[in-house]
């Protein structure tokens, strides 16, 4: 391939979860030269298998996804994205020498050998459990629940690396009801592969399972995964699950997983046998691209959750963290997961569910949209004005709890109470559930001197000084619109081999605003007021003084199933509310 090392690009793809980002970068300097943005057709299916031939109704907590939409954004944002750059910049197409692609996570892919989604096979195209289970899929909280159980009664070492929990996201827990609630879909599986291996190998067709995932979300430390043992105590079917459609050879973070095949490069209109590096997750992508790889540098990625990453030469113990792993984000240094299950997601719930019709009119009127014109009117307050204090648990609760059967909580209503009044109080509790996972890190050894903003809430001035102010910190921020494909990109220089490894391609082509928001000495005082009754209700519903919120689900799971036992309808099936939730929340608030 004759590139010229000056004018050579990479592209970088984004797997969101409601829809695909590529962009076109320089590898000399981290320039994005075009990009374009792709939704996906199916979206996120949590109430109705939409993508099924009887559009069967969904039970509680499951959310699914087409794997067929990934590849439309191959076909159609990269194809976008470089016709951009050549518009915009005259770019070679030719010049391109890699591409890397980050995706959400746990998000798993059923296959058979060939890499064929289960979903695509007539016999399994009616049946949930033969489609990809997106991250925020919390029905197999049962479960994890058994996991957790169990090995902390053998005293499995590897529990202490996920701060004592593993997650109903990950993927033991989905595998294995997989197994207990639909034998025949988990006979069929030859391959548990997640949606960040399973991309790339739609580009390069070899399958190479990456150290991100494997490490934080399949349990593999120390080169072992859980024991066979261990697997057949929680099911003796579960016995061969690593053996037989998990393990895999891993690819390290900037590798090359093969190169660009001919179909994919007819596709994605790239050079065929470029460098197609290693797959990753969306969040650890994006240190690099922040240009914060360094100790003590959380770095959150804000969207429709929130993922807080960061890197430390020290390996602790942190309670509900989401994982560390060694080299998990870059080689060298320990990599530390923690996060929160809904952030943007709740936010865009409140607009769809709870917002009056004069509001919207009112918000149309100003030329606004209605998180704009909720955000506006919520600045003008003073803090601890609105009377409430609100749990961030919409979506259950991912760190320091790991417990998704726990919900929403807004306390202090009034029948003065106004929307903006909630809206604040719910941007309010994100940022006391971002504090406590701070605090905890700091109790466990892992200080944080730097919180590093990325994703689509940045944009929110009023919410990032929320966070500074809760904080205590100082709060950079990302100067990259699309920070994680930013940081895809940045692998794919090192997999074509123009970096020696990313932290150096991170100090050349990542970049961010230092200190962007400064804390607030007074607003931070108020604020400790009303984080210690955050932490009195977070304590009080999430560690045993009251399971209210586990009998809630419970009683919802029980009369939901009798009903679609009966078959009658108790929401609108055309416009089930999470659906509505999850597709009015706008680009703003996404990752």
């Amino acid at each position: 391939m004759n590139v010229d090392p000056h004018n050579a690009l990479v592209v970088g793809v984004d797997y969101g979860t409601l829809s695909g980002r590529a962009v076109v970068v320089r590898v000399r300097d981290g320039a994005e030269l075009g990009s374009a943005v792709h939704p996906y057709a199916h979206a996120v299916m949590e109430t109705e298998l939409t993508a099924g031939p009887s559009r069967q109704r969904l039970a509680p907590d499951w959310a699914l996804q087409v794997p067929a939409d990934y590849v439309e954004v191959l076909a159609t944002a990269v194809p976008a994205a470089l016709a951009a750059a050549e518009a915009a910049h005259g770019i070679d197409r030719a010049d391109v020498i890699g591409i890397g692609t980050d995706f959400t996570a746990c998000t798993m892919v059923p296959v058979t050998a060939d890499g064929t989604p289960l979903n695509e096979l007539e016999a399994f195209a009616d049946r949930p459990h033969a489609y990809v289970k997106l991250w925020k899929h919390h029905a197999a909280q049962g479960q994890a629940d058994r996991i957790n159980e169990l090995a902390h009664a053998r005293g499995e070492s590897w529990i202490k690396r996920y701060g004592g929990l593993i997650s109903s996201e990950w993927e033991f827990a989905k595998g294995l009801q997989i197994l207990e609630e639909d034998r025949e879909v988990y006979d069929a599986i030859e391959h548990w592969v997640e949606a960040a291996d399973w991309i790339v190998w739609q580009l390069c067709g070899q399958y190479v399972r990456n150290a991100c995932t494997a490490g934080y979300k399949g349990i593999l430390q120390d080169g072992e995964y859980p024991s066979r043992d261990f697997l057949a105590a929680l099911n003796p079917d579960f016995a061969d699950f690593v053996t037989a459609k998990v393990e895999h050879p891993i690819g390290q973070l900037g590798q090359s997983a093969g190169t660009l095949t001919a179909d994919a490069a007819r596709i994605t209109g790239l050079p065929e046998g470029i460098a197609v590096a290693v797959g990753n997750v969306d969040a650890h992508v994006t240190a690099p691209a922040a240009a914060a790889v360094e100790p003590g540098q959380m770095v959150a990625i804000m969207g429709t959750s929130t993922c807080h990453v960061m890197n430390s030469d020290t390996l602790a113990e942190v309670p509900g963290m989401c994982g560390v792993v060694e080299g998990g984000i870059v080689e060298g240094l320990w990599g530390y997961e923690a996060g929160q299950s809904g952030v943007g997601d709740i936010f865009g719930w409140f607009v769809s569910s709870a917002v009056p019709p004069t509001y919207v009119e009112a918000a149309a009127a100003r030329g606004l949209g209605v998180h704009e014109y909720l955000t506006e009117l919520a600045a003008e307050q003073e803090i601890g004005e609105h009377g409430l204090v609100a749990l961030d648990w919409h979506s259950g609760n991912r760190s320091v709890l790991v417990d998704h059967e726990l919900s929403g909580l807004v306390v202090g209503q009034t029948l003065t109470t106004r929307p903006e009044d909630t809206y604040r109080a719910l941007l309010e509790a994100t940022a006391f559930g971002t504090r406590t996972i701070v605090e905890t890190f700091a109790a466990a050894g892992v200080p944080v001197t730097e919180l590093v903003v990325a994703g689509g809430l940045l944009k929110n001035r009023l919410l990032m000084q929320i966070y500074a102010d809760v904080t205590r910190l100082p709060l950079s921020t990302i100067t990259s619109e699309q920070g994680p494909a930013l940081g895809s990109a940045i692998h794919a220089a090192v997999a074509a081999g123009a970096y020696d490894d990313v932290r150096a391609a991170a100090q050349v082509m990542g970049r961010r605003e230092v200190a962007a928001y400064t804390p607030d000495e007074d607003r931070a005082q108020r604020y400790d007021a009303l984080f210690a009754e955050y932490t009195a209700l977070h304590d009080h519903f999430g560690r045993g003084g009251n399971d209210v919120m586990h009998r809630l689900k419970a009683i919802r799971r029980d009369a939901v199933g009798r009903r679609l036992a009966t078959g009658t309808a108790g929401v609108d099936a055309d416009d089930p509310a999470g659906d509505a939730a999850a597709a009015s929340v706008p680009q703003e608030v996404t990752a």
